[in-house]
């Protein structure tokens, strides 16, 4: 049982309890996944079975995309709306141009100063800890990329007590490690309107699209069925985006003992890739010197 499992993440579980409640339906203990999902947050989540855990290094930092609703009218200590409101609730009325002027100062490479309410750690501490005592410390910005950026009107999807608020939908592609809700409060306060996070849908991870996702419930329900294989995605396919070189009877020893085989990448920049067998299993992972001509053995899955 090794392979990728795309999970549609319901709201009000960590990204941790997906992980619990697939060790449980599973009956395995190795699972692990390429980048968490606030409670609040619905959607993708990239889960790795078996030997796939091995593959997040090579798939935690794929880009990201997302459906956010932002309501513009007070800020949050936790910059959603679990948090508890720190602003006066503004009258000011916006329109979807209004914010159209300001995102192109969001895109491209900008900086972000990480929450406090984030699982970053600093010092061996994680943010969200701190906060919750009470402790604020300086954060360094860090560097992220958003590609893609746009907000449209949106009908309210709740009954909203603050009739002063307005809910807008935004559409975000970013690099990982980006922030929603940092994004979102950075654009509200440069149209001078207070804002937070009201709800998040991860739509992408890299290659895996909500389309491809599937709940909890329906995961048991194939797993109940005998037909897991169906759904779980190869570990070949998932890092598909590597070079790829094939090995032969032979070859195949060599890498299982860790040692090197030839190969030519010419006109190409190579650092990593994926060794096959002829049926295109993934049997091992390495690196390629261009100088040498040479792919050694790093992460070999046959043993």
């Amino acid at each position: 049982m090794n392979g990728i499992l795309v999970i549609d993440k319901p709201e009000g579980l960590t990204s941790h309890d997906v992980v619990a409640r697939l060790r449980r339906i599973l009956k395995t203990k190795k699972i692990g996944h390429t980048g968490t999902l606030d409670p609040f947050a619905t959607g993708v989540l990239v889960m790795l079975v078996g030997k796939a855990t091995r593959l997040a290094r090579f798939l935690d930092k794929d880009e990201k995309s997302y459906e956010a609703v932002v309501r513009f009218g007070f800020e949050t200590d936790t910059g959603d709306r679990t948090g508890s409101r720190q602003s006066a609730v503004s009258s000011q009325q916006l329109t979807v141009k209004d914010i159209e002027q300001v995102l192109p100062e969001f895109m491209g490479e900008i900086s972000q100063v990480p929450p406090m309410y984030s699982a970053k750690k600093v010092k061996g501490k994680k943010l969200y800890e701190l906060a919750r005592k009470g402790i604020e410390i300086e954060r360094k910005p860090v560097a992220v990329k958003i590609s893609e950026l746009r907000i449209t009107n949106c009908e309210l999807r709740e009954e909203d007590p603050t009739p002063e608020t307005q809910d807008f939908q935004l559409i975000v592609t970013c690099s990982a490690g980006t922030y929603i809700r940092t994004l979102a409060e950075d654009i509200g306060r440069k149209v001078g309107v207070p804002c937070h996070l009201a709800e998040l849908r991860r739509t992408k991870a890299g290659k895996f699209g909500i389309e491809s996702a599937i709940t909890l419930e329906k995961l048991e329900q194939i797993v109940d069925e005998e037909k897991l294989d169906e759904i779980l995605i190869s570990m070949n396919e998932a890092i598909s985006h590597l070079p790829e070189r094939k090995l032969d009877g032979s070859e195949l020893k060599r890498v299982q003992n860790g040692m090197k085989v030839g190969a030519s990448f010419e006109g190409k920049d190579v650092q990593q890739v994926r060794l096959t067998d002829e049926a295109e299993n993934l049997v091992a992972i390495g690196e390629y010197d261009n100088e040498k001509q040479q792919i050694q053995p790093r992460i070999v899955f046959l043993n």
